[in-house]
Formats: C-alpha cells, sequence, structure tokens
C-alpha cells in the first residue's frame, strides 16, 4: 500500500522536480517546492502531501515555517535530522536573499523606508537586536551594523560602540532600530532611556540622530513620526 504513495507511481506531470522541468518553479505549489526539500515522505503520505501537512500547522504561512526548528520538524512523521535541516537551511537562504533585496544603500525619506529595509532582518527573529543604520549628510545609508543581540526581552547597547562606528564611517546622523519578538509595538522607558543617551552623545559630536523605529513582523513604530525623538 506504501507503494501507493510514492512520487514515483504519480504521473510525470505531477511529480515535482519533473513538473519544475517541464514548466518552471513559478507553477509549483508551496508544498511541492517543499516537497523537492525533503525527497520522499513516510510510509502513509507521499512528499507533497507531508509538506500540506506541515504548512496546513503553520497556516500555510512560509514566514511562519521558517520559525520552525530543526527539532520542531521532526515532529512530523517522515522528517527525519536530515529533511529538517534541508527545510531549515532553504527557508533561512530565501530570508537572506529577501534581505539583499530589500537592503539597498538608498537615500532614508520615511519611517516606512527603514522599516523596509529593516524588517526583513529583525520582524520575526525569537530574540531582541539592535542595529544602527550610519547615514551621510544626503540621509543615504553608508553602513548598517548590529550592535548587540539580547534575549527575548531586551538587549544592552553600549553607546560608545555606536558612536566610534560613526566616526570611522565619517557618518552625519544615524537610525536606530531595534525588533519587539513579542509583537508589541510600545516604546519602553529602557527605549526612551536609551534613545537619549544615543542622542546626546552624537549631538556633541555633531551628529544627528534621525530616528528610532521599534520593528515587529507586521508593523513599526517610529519615535520621530510619534515627535517623542
Amino acid at each position: 500500500m506504501s507503494k501507493n504513495f510514492s512520487i514515483k507511481n504519480w504521473s510525470e506531470a505531477d511529480r515535482p522536480r519533473e513538473k519544475l522541468l517541464a514548466k518552471g518553479k513559478v507553477s509549483l505549489t508551496d508544498s511541492e517546492l517543499v516537497a523537492i526539500l525533503i525527497g520522499s515522505g513516510n510510509r502513509n503520505e507521499s512528499a507533497v502531501a507531508l509538506c500540506k501537512r506541515i504548512l496546513a500547522s503553520v497556516d500555510y504561512n512560509l514566514n511562519a515555517l521558517g520559525k520552525l526548528s530543526v527539532t520542531q520538524l521532526q515532529e512530523f512523521k517522515g522528517i527525519g535530522e536530515a529533511k529538517a535541516i534541508s527545510i531549515v537551511a532553504a527557508l533561512e537562504l530565501g530570508r537572506r536573499r529577501r534581505t539583499e533585496q530589500k537592503v539597498i544603500l538608498d537615500k532614508i525619506s520615511s519611517s516606512k523606508s527603514v522599516f523596509n529595509i529593516m524588517q526583513p532582518l529583525l520582524g520575526d527573529l525569537p530574540h531582541e537586536e539592535f542595529w544602527v543604520l550610519y547615514l551621510n549628510n544626503a540621509n543615504t545609508i553608508i553602513h548598517k551594523e548590529q550592535m548587540s543581540k539580547g534575549t527575548i526581552t531586551g538587549t544592552l547597547v553600549d553607546v560608545r560602540l555606536v558612536l566610534k562606528k560613526a566616526l570611522e564611517m565619517n557618518a552625519t546622523a544615524l537610525v536606530l532600530c531595534h525588533n519587539h519578538p513579542s509583537g508589541t509595538l510600545k516604546i519602553s522607558v529602557a527605549d526612551k532611556e536609551i534613545t537619549q543617551k544615543i542622542k546626546q552623545a552624537s549631538a556633541a559630536l555633531d551628529i544627528k540622530l534621525i530616528d528610532h523605529l521599534i520593528i515587529t513582523e507586521n508593523g513599526y513604530t517610529s519615535f520621530a513620526d510619534e515627535s517623542i525623538l
């Protein structure tokens, strides 16, 4: 009976690999693309059926699938460590590709432009990270750098390191960014304190702090937009 669930027994037009070659990658569903990664299913499911079940568990959301760990993926019958690693690696490559497409050294014209650049980097992280965008006098990004990496509830930032890098890059302006893994866009007391510290220290060096964004997967809060910078 298990042979009936093997992709090898499907018509050639329905096999994911053959379908990709004959019709192109855009013709494949998400389940079929993931099925190519794992190669085979289990005794009761084809690779495609198994992948449909995995995707159904995250409401067919690829961003949510990308958050699953190797251990979580292995909870699905038919997914061993090697298959789980393949899925995690492929989705990480996709995330990095999206990041490279978004992170273009471009002029910062609004808080939305900052969000579009940084959301792929920070939006779905399970921990907090603090990043700084260093700008020239045309508000064009000349460098971006992760200044700290913390826990699910917070991260520490060394103001001296932020300004040291600004001087090295000959930056004339800064934009601060950090994420809230909880999804909340509320500005905390700690957020306000570190913003003011960096603002005061950078002003002494004639470097302007333009904005500070709190970023989540689906939105952001801008200190500048809220007039509390």
